[in-house]
């Protein structure tokens, strides 16, 4: 069974290395490459369904071999990430169709996919670190694909260091970790208490906010824009920004009550700022940038609160939402060559089809029922009220979850209403 879960990420690294030798079939490549890890997480999550579960020990360090963990979490985690990796690829063809060095952008997106793969069944916290390096160098080549235009090669740098600074937190909380258990397994966690536990909780929270972009460290995400759209979709829906929800979900058996209640209350606060920040924006892009942090903090608020299952569900439903929303942008980028609200008005009008999509996409991620974002933000509200915190978490999960719905609906407005017509010479 690991041998099939392991082809989810042997799938895309394979892709990933490739590349660069079939330049000209590059993304016929990272397709077949996600294709086969799509198939292998699948095949993975209806065995896991069945009640299987299994651990396999990798070689490694000396005393710390690598684990990897095919669970329930895994499971869904793996065919998220599969899923939506491999819609986005496909649209990544028609994209980037007459751009240069193609080959290098599907080999960072080969090698970001296989990266958030390993992350997902990484069952020793060393196997994870790794991944989660790769992860951000992935990220770092992405984002400033376009180096040679204005200001890309800045906001790829400015992600680069804000996250790798928070990063410190994730190699102080796994030094902890180990020098307290003696090992690097998962399965050790829940034993390190204490001022350790706390302080190894806190540093991982501080990892996590900065790879999903919370408070006060989500400025990079929005300047994270300026790198082609299928990057964007694919790191906002899947694939970096939630390598913190997965961190945190992993590192759930250390955390105190009191680790909790700080991680509830900086993800709320985090969601509630954000949302206002999403609603104060004039261009599409980075509104949706600036909401997925919002939708990130009602995870994280979720585990705070003490449903990591909660925040699993949030997680999947919005990453179709918000891929779907991106792809949409991209869409409607490629018409206007912009994204201003005041560039794309009225092109909701000449791509209809797209502009259904993206208004269903977006009253789903706004909660309205029955679509999926209300079922998976009622039970984020529900877990902060069975919390032992329900008096600070649920007014912030309430007003966060409020305010998605008015940035949302500025969004479809904007692109929908009739564009101004220009005054005759």
């Amino acid at each position: 069974m690991v041998g099939i879960a392991a082809l989810a990420i042997i799938g895309p690294l394979a892709a990933a290395i490739l590349v660069p030798f079939v330049r000209h079939r590059a993304g016929l490549v990272a397709m077949l490459g996600a294709t086969a890890g799509l198939l292998a997480a699948l095949t993975t999550l209806m065995r896991v369904e069945r009640g299987d579960s299994v651990t396999t020990t990798l070689p490694g360090f000396p005393s710390l071999p690598l684990r990897l963990a095919v669970d329930p979490l895994g499971a869904v985690l793996t065919t998220v990430v599969a899923v939506v990796s491999t819609f986005v690829l496909l649209y990544a063809v028609g994209y980037m169709a007459g751009e240069r060095d193609t080959a290098r952008f599907f080999g960072a997106m080969s090698l970001f996919v296989a990266a958030m793969q390993a992350l997902v069944f990484a069952d020793d916290w060393l196997l994870l670190l790794a991944a989660w390096e790769l992860i951000g160098l992935a990220s770092y080549l992405l984002i400033g694909f376009w180096f040679t235009q204005p200001r890309v090669g800045a906001a790829a740098t400015r992600a680069f260091l804000i996250t790798r600074s928070a990063d410190l937190g994730l190699y102080l909380g796994v030094l902890i970790i180990i020098v307290e258990t003696g090992t690097s397994a998962m399965a050790a966690t829940g034993a390190v208490d204490g001022s350790a536990g706390a302080t190894a909780g806190l540093a991982l929270l501080l990892a996590a906010a900065g790879k999903s972009a919370q408070a006060p460290l989500q400025g990079w995400l929005m300047d994270a824009m300026a790198g082609p759209t299928p990057v964007s979709a694919l790191l906002h829906a899947a694939t970096l920004v939630v390598a913190g929800v997965v961190l945190l979900a992993r590192a759930f058996p250390l955390m105190s009550s009191g680790v909790l209640l700080v991680v509830g209350l900086v993800a709320g606060f985090s969601a509630v700022v954000t949302g206002l920040t999403a609603i104060a924006q004039q261009d599409l892009k980075r509104l949706l940038a600036a909401s997925t942090s919002s939708q990130l903090g009602l995870m994280l608020l979720a585990i705070g609160a003490g449903s990591v299952p909660a925040a699993v569900f949030h997680l999947a439903t919005h990453a179709a939402m918000k891929s779907s929303l991106f792809l949409a942008a991209g869409v409607f980028q490629h018409d206007r060559h912009a994204t201003g609200f005041a560039e794309l008005a009225g092109v909701g009008r000449e791509r209809r089809l797209t502009f259904a999509a993206f208004a269903v996409a977006g009253l789903a991620l706004a909660g309205l029922p029955p679509l999926a974002g209300f079922w998976s933000k009622d039970a984020v509200i529900a877990a902060t009220l069975e919390s032992p915190h329900p008096a600070p978490f649920t007014p912030l999960a309430v007003v966060a979850s409020a305010l998605t719905g008015v940035h949302r609906a500025r969004a479809p407005a904007a692109v929908g209403r009739p564009a101004r017509s220009r005054p005759q010479q």
